[in-house]
């Protein structure tokens, strides 16, 4: 993966550790929509063999977990969503999203789905305006909620 990605990107992706600067990663390929096409086409593969072989593991378990989650944040975006019993969708306001976000999100978030759209097709949503607690709270009520019979 490391050598797919500097002969594509370059050198210039690499920290001063020499492993990837997943930040300089961001700046180029949302600058650049070719790029990140190449990168999308690079990992999706991966990271949904890794997912359908853990899904695999749980399931082979001699007492299986009745509800599993897994994080998808372009769900929508690639058509995985018939992968999964159940969607849950968390949105927040956009600027409170900038807030909270550990990168820039310019150019990261223009080609996603509407939250409206994402919340209209999901079996569960919640806006997350509030604290991690009330957010707990929502996340175990659900659980709960998917745990019935």
């Amino acid at each position: 993966m490391k050598t797919a990605l500097v002969e594509r990107l370059g050198e210039t992706i690499l920290g001063a550790d020499g492993e990837i600067d997943r930040l300089k990663v961001g700046e180029i390929v949302f600058g650049d929509p070719e790029a990140l096409g190449w990168l999308e086409g690079l990992l999706h593969p991966r990271v949904s063999a890794e997912y359908l072989s853990w899904r695999d593991e749980l399931a082979a378990l001699p007492e299986p977990p009745a509800v599993c989650v897994t994080e998808v944040p372009l769900l929508y975006e690639v058509g995985a969503e018939e992968r999964f019993d159940k969607v849950v969708v968390i949105t927040a306001p956009r600027l409170l999203r900038e807030a909270r976000a550990r990168v820039p999100t310019a150019g990261r978030t223009e080609r996603l789905l509407d939250d409206r759209q994402k919340v209209e097709r999901a079996d569960f949503s919640y806006v997350n305006t509030g604290s991690l607690e009330e957010l707990d709270a929502w996340v175990e009520s659900l659980v709960d909620e998917l745990m019935l019979p």
